[in-house]
């Protein structure tokens, strides 16, 4: 094969030909096709993984990795507390009790979850719990509250708030709701409003004390792990038939799941722009075989081999493509080196949990993205190629 041919040849048809202009912006056209596919795939990928993981971890914090709590006849107590913290010394473990309340200041009212919680176990679990009670001394009666609850009903810290519990008492000839004034004793931000305004905690003597419960008996207990899916098994393994364990995903499959369907759904989509690209390399490379059929039958007559003509379309296409698919991943790396260093872009805090784009791209989404674009291109290239391999040799030669 003569390879100085096909590289001069390959030089030649990517200069600009004034005499047949149509055919290099074509090219030019497939070229910036290429680009801009890529370089939005990248960002899109990023932004799409960037939300997931931020979602993530905020979920993991505030429904917490792991919990265990009682079936339907069962209960989870202090004895099994000590046991688990003794079997699981590499696992974290808070035992807390809940109750449905509703806030009350003035004329404003919210419905809410209310914790009872030992606050050092807690703060072992709950990294936004940990940030909210640093440096802070709690009493019985305190309670923490999250920072959207406490801006939208302008609260502060030190002023008492009225919490009605859905649990009534016999009063009389009827039944009347549980009140009690807690302190307010700080605030926390999980950066998800949901959470904020629904989420409240005290202590653990409180709630048991207020709930008419025992001091030994909870209803259930919080896991901080690493690795839950994993954590899960040896858990289930050990607890007895009495209790269960459930992990922060049992309760968001559906969320995640539409995330995922939407980032694949958006990878084919934004794949059509480079899809739609490849079009231009096949006209180009289609217009270029017939405005130069002559010089084709001319190499072939002069002992060129149909395998060295079509490296020369092939190569022809692949650079083009190539160079598009190397600009695009530049432009791209480098619009998100901007994103993530410039606030360019503010997105609604109380809506995605966090003020800036979160971007993360992953090696599988990068490869994926080059593969993809690569394969597209090399398809592309091949049929100009095959046809240009199949120029009739006497026939052009007669007619030209």
């Amino acid at each position: 094969m003569n390879k100085h041919l096909v590289k001069f040849m390959v030089k030649r048809y990517l200069r600009f030909d004034s005499d047949q202009p149509f055919i290099f912006l074509s090219a030019l056209l497939a070229f910036l096709g290429i680009l801009l596919g890529v370089m939005v795939l990248i960002i899109a990928m990023s932004l799409m993984n960037g939300f997931d993981a931020e979602f993530r971890k905020k979920l993991t914090v505030m429904n917490y990795p792991l919990t265990i709590m009682p079936k339907f006849y069962g209960a989870v107590d202090k004895p099994l507390y000590k046991e688990l913290k003794k079997e699981f010394k590499d696992l974290s473990f808070s035992p807390y009790v809940a109750s449905p309340v509703i806030v009350r200041r003035g004329s404003r009212m919210e419905g809410g979850y209310l914790f009872g919680v030992y606050l050092e176990s807690e703060a072992r679990v709950n990294a936004v719990i940990a940030k909210a009670i640093e440096k802070r001394d709690f009493k019985k009666f305190d309670v923490i509250i999250g920072k959207t609850l406490h801006d939208d009903m302008y609260l502060t810290d030190g002023e008492r708030l009225m919490y009605i519990f859905t649990q009534a008492e016999p009063g009389g000839l009827t039944l009347t709701p549980k009140i009690k004034r807690f302190k307010i004793n700080g605030s926390f931000d999980s950066g998800l409003s949901a959470y904020d305004k629904a989420y409240h905690y005290t202590s653990m003597s409180a709630l048991q004390t207020i709930m008419h419960l025992p001091s030994t008996q909870y209803d259930g207990i919080h896991i901080f792990s690493k690795n839950p899916h994993e954590d899960i098994k040896r858990l289930q393994e050990f607890l007895p038939d009495d209790v269960r364990i459930k992990g922060w995903w049992e309760d968001n499959i559906s969320f995640f799941a539409a995330l995922e369907l939407e980032k694949h759904a958006l990878f084919i989509v934004l794949m059509l722009i480079i899809l739609i690209a490849a079009v231009n390399i096949i006209s180009s490379l289609l217009m270029t075989v017939m405005n130069r059929r002559s010089e084709i039958a001319l190499f072939i007559s002069l002992g060129a081999s149909e395998d060295e003509v079509k490296r020369i379309f092939l190569r022809l296409g692949v650079i083009i493509g190539i160079a598009g698919i190397v600009a695009g991943t530049l432009l791209g790396l480098t619009g998100l080196w901007i994103l993530s260093s410039f606030d360019i872009i503010s997105i609604p805090a109380e809506v995605y949990g966090t003020s800036k784009l979160p971007l993360e791209l992953s090696f599988i989404d990068f490869f994926s993205i080059i593969i993809g674009a690569f394969i597209i291109v090399v398809l592309s290239a091949w049929y100009p190629a095959k046809k240009a391999a199949q120029v009739d040799v006497l026939n052009v030669l007669r007619n030209e």
